[in-house]
């Protein structure tokens, strides 16, 4: 069994509490940024936070977080940046959505869990600028514990330098740590966010990873915290030199249509959608991936 690991839970909930804030900030700054466009004249988008709450089968406080959902900005159509810490007891179904858990020695006799991290999805105004997804996580039950995550991006028309600059990025940063990590977790990314009943991948990838434990929570901690700064160098300055590129009605047409690939697939096949629906946390917050429009032909 291992510890409670009292200390390196709030370590790691304040982290993910704090990478949301950077984010938030740093996507807002966008907003006030944006001064050429079709949207450049309408108030600059603020997040609508909300604070979400679980409550286990018998009623009793089961966490919760904070959902931050911005609609309708100059640069962003709608972005999520979620955070939340969750604990309880995993029910079967949960466990079963757990996959890359399953069968954890002792877990139906003492299913105790506590889970916390962030999730990101931003859907953009402009259909030259990619869409792309974001989370960290750390898991800990009595009989295990470990990080997962990743980021990747989804653009409905692909720029070969946006896709080097973004793999470039999350590679330094894994390189950091281990040069085995990028290539092992790129190659986990495109398998893992392939639609196989449309046969295609759902965007250029990035990393994923899952079931993160080498026996040392320290350097794994730091680890899951350099994934989690990856992103903003990643993602913004490719949205910087795209928020202003002229589109037409065909590119937007090219952007609904990919949309309904990216709902798709966050519906039947994402992990954290399934888990997060069989522990009950709020659907709103879980749901909160979809994009506000979508087109399927």
């Amino acid at each position: 069994m291992t510890e409670v690991f009292t200390e390196e839970k709030q370590r790691a909930s304040a982290w993910f509490r704090q990478l949301r804030d950077d984010i938030v900030a740093a996507f807002e700054a966008l907003e006030d940024s944006q001064t050429e466009g079709p949207f450049a004249d309408r108030p600059a988008g603020r997040f609508e936070v909300t604070e979400t709450k679980r409550e286990s089968a018998d009623g009793s406080d089961a966490g919760g977080g904070l959902m931050s959902v911005m609609r309708g900005g100059r640069v962003f159509e709608k972005v999520g940046v979620n955070v939340s810490t969750v604990y309880g007891e995993l029910g079967e179904r949960a466990q079963a959505a757990m996959a890359a858990r399953k069968g954890i020695p002792g877990m139906k006799d003492d299913p105790r869990f506590w889970a916390s991290g962030i999730s990101l999805v931003a859907h953009m105004q402009n259909p030259h600028t990619p869409a792309v997804h974001m989370n960290t996580r750390m898991f800990w039950t009595p009989h295990a514990w470990w990080f997962g995550g990743g980021s990747d991006l989804n653009p409905c028309i692909e720029y070969p330098e946006d896709t080097a600059h973004f793999h470039a990025v999350q590679k330094e940063h894994c390189d950091r740590h281990d040069p085995e990590y990028y290539p092992r977790f790129k190659a986990w990314a495109d398998e893992y966010f392939y639609i196989p009943h449309r046969k295609r991948a759902r965007g250029v990838g990035g990393i994923f990873l899952d079931d993160h434990n080498t026996g040392d929570w320290e350097a794994d901690f730091a680890f899951i915290q350099d994934v989690g700064r990856a992103f903003l160098p990643a993602f913004v300055p490719i949205t910087e030199k795209r928020r202003n590129t002229p589109w037409t009605e065909a590119d937007k047409d090219t952007q609904l249509i990919h949309r309904g690939l990216y709902a798709e697939y966050n519906l039947v096949y994402d992990r954290g959608t399934k888990f997060g629906l069989e522990t009950g946390h709020d659907a709103n917050a879980v749901l909160m991936s979809l994009p506000p429009m979508a087109k399927w032909v």
